[in-house]
C-alpha cells in the first residue's frame, strides 16, 4: 500500500524466442521457499481492507469456499490475510500477537484449519516500524523493521507459508537492507515461507529482488491497484515492459486481482484476468468469495487462461505491439505453442489484424488456433483477425497441427 511511485522503466526490448530466453542472463535458482510457478490464491485486502468484517470467521469461510467453488481444483492454493490482523502492540517479550477480537483462536489454529483444507496460509507485515494502516494517532500495527529474526521465528511457529512484506513507515532505511534482513530471517526460521515483497517498485526491485541475498519469490512493480479500469490499465502498462526480469520462481507482481469487486464491467475484468495471466503474474483473488457472483467466478475459473499463467516454461509474455491503443502480447509455452493476448485499451471498437510473423510464427504453415475464452478451436495460418470491443481482450493458444 502506498501513495505514489516514480515512473517505471518503459524501454522496449526485442522479442525473443524460447531458445534466446534460455540463453539470456542466467536466472537465480529458486530456493526451497519459492515455487517455480506464479502463486495463486486469495487475499482479503481489496474486498475488506481493515473493516470489522475482516476476522477469523471470515477467513475460515473463505477456506471453505475454496473447496465448494472449485478454486482449489483450479490451482488456487494460498489463503492470505493482510494488514490489521495484529494486536496494536507487541507482547512484553517483544513478540507479535494477533488481535484478540478479530482472531480469538490465534493464528496457529487458523493456519491449521486452512492446512486441513489442503491449502496454504499467508500473513502480512511491513518492512518498517509499523504497517500501512494507521490505528491511532497515525501509528500503525507493529512492523518488522528491527524485529526480523524474532518475527520470522514467530511466523514459523504459527506454520505460516507465505509472507507479504510491505514498505510503509520504513524510516528511509535502504530497501535492499530491509528486505535482505527479512529474507535471511525467513531462510533461518526452519520453515519454508514464500517471500512476497511489496516494495511498490520504488527502488526497481526487478533488478535485485530475485537475486541473492534476497531471492524473493515475487516483488511488486507498481503502486496499489484500485477497482477501476484506469487503475488496471496504468498498472498493466507499467508491468508489461518488465518481462525480461521475470524467471521461474521469481515474478513481477502488478498487485492483486479486482475481479468481482464491482468497479469494472465483466468485459474489463476478463481483460484484467487475461493480461495478468499472460504476464505470468501472481493470481491472488481480491473479492469476497462468500458473495462472489457467477460471472466473476467463471472468469477466475477459466482453466485454459490459468494454464497460460501457470505454464512451466516460466516466461512472462512480451509485448510485440503497442500502437493506437492496441496491445499484442506473446508468451512462449513449454509445448512449443504460443499464447497471444490482443487488448484494446481504447473507448471504441477496432478491427485488428495480427500477422503470423508478428507473433514469431513461420509463414505458410498450418496452425491450431484455440480461443481461450470461447473455448473453440479453428485451423489457420497463425494470423489473427478480430473485432475488439472497447476495453476488450481476446486470448489464443496457437500451435502447429
Amino acid at each position: 500500500m502506498k501513495d505514489s511511485i516514480p515512473s517505471l522503466l518503459r524501454a522496449a526490448v526485442p522479442f525473443v524466442f524460447v531458445a534466446a530466453i534460455a540463453a539470456a542472463a542466467t536466472p537465480v535458482r529458486a530456493d526451497a521457499a519459492t515455487p517455480a510457478l506464479p502463486q495463486m490464491g486469495f487475499n482479503n485486502w481489496n474486498s475488506t481492507h481493515c473493516r470489522d468484517e475482516f476476522d477469523e470467521a471470515m477467513i475460515r469461510g473463505i477456506a471453505d469456499k475454496f473447496i465448494g467453488l472449485g478454486l482449489r481444483d483450479a490451482g488456487y492454493r494460498y489463503v492470505n490475510i493482510d494488514d490489521c490482523w495484529a494486536n496494536w502492540q507487541r507482547d512484553k517479550d517483544g513478540h507479535l500477537q494477533p488481535n484478540p477480537k478479530r482472531f480469538p483462536g490465534g493464528i496457529k489454529a487458523l493456519a491449521e484449519y486452512i492446512h486441513q483444507h489442503g491449502l496454504k496460509f499467508g500473513l502480512y507485515s511491513s518492512a518498517g516500524v509499523s504497517t500501512c494502516e494507521p490505528l491511532q494517532e497515525n501509528r500503525g500495527f507493529p512492523g518488522g523493521l528491527g524485529h526480523e529474526k524474532d518475527d520470522a521465528a514467530t511466523f514459523a511457529s504459527w506454520d505460516v507459508d507465505y509472507l507479504k512484506y510491505d514498505n510503509c513507515n520504513n524510516q528511509k532505511v535502504d530497501a535492499h537492507q530491509r528486505y535482505t534482513a527479512m529474507a535471511e530471517a525467513l531462510r533461518g526460521s526452519g520453515r519454508t515461507i514464500f517471500f512476497s515483497m511489496c516494495e511498490w517498485g520504488e527502488n526497481k526491485p526487478w533488478l535485485w529482488a530475485g537475486k541473492p541475498p534476497v531471492g524473493a519469490g515475487s516483488w511488486r512493480t507498481t503502486g496499489d491497484i484500485s477497482d477501476n479500469y484506469a487503475s488496471m490499465l496504468k498498472i498493466f502498462k507499467e508491468n508489461v515492459v518488465l518481462d525480461r526480469y521475470a524467471s521461474p520462481g521469481h515474478w513481477n507482481d502488478p498487485d492483486m486481482l479486482e475481479v468481482g469487486n464491482g468497479g469494472m464491467t465483466d468485459l474489463e475484468y476478463r481483460s484484467h484476468f487475461s493480461l495478468w495471466s499472460i504476464m505470468a503474474a501472481p493470481l491472488l483473488i481480491g473479492t469476497d468469495l462468500r458473495t462472489i457472483k457467477p460471472d466473476a467466478l467463471q472468469i477466475l475459473l477459466n482453466k485454459e487462461v490459468i494454464a497460460v499463467d501457470q505454464d512451466p516454461l516460466g516466461v512472462q509474455g512480451h509485448q510485440v505491439r503497442d500502437t493506437g491503443g492496441i496491445h499484442v502480447i506473446v508468451k512462449p509455452l513449454k509445448d512449443g505453442s504460443r499464447a497471444v493476448a490482443v487488448f484494446n485499451e481504447t473507448d471504441a471498437a477496432h478491427d485488428v489484424t495480427v500477422t503470423a510473423s508478428e507473433l514469431g510464427l513461420k509463414a505458410g504453415q498450418s496452425y491450431n488456433v484455440r480461443d481461450l475464452w470461447a473455448h473453440a478451436q479453428t485451423k489457420g495460418d497463425g494470423s489473427i483477425k478480430t473485432e475488439l470491443a472497447a476495453h476488450a481482450t481476446v486470448m489464443y493458444r496457437i500451435g502447429r497441427r
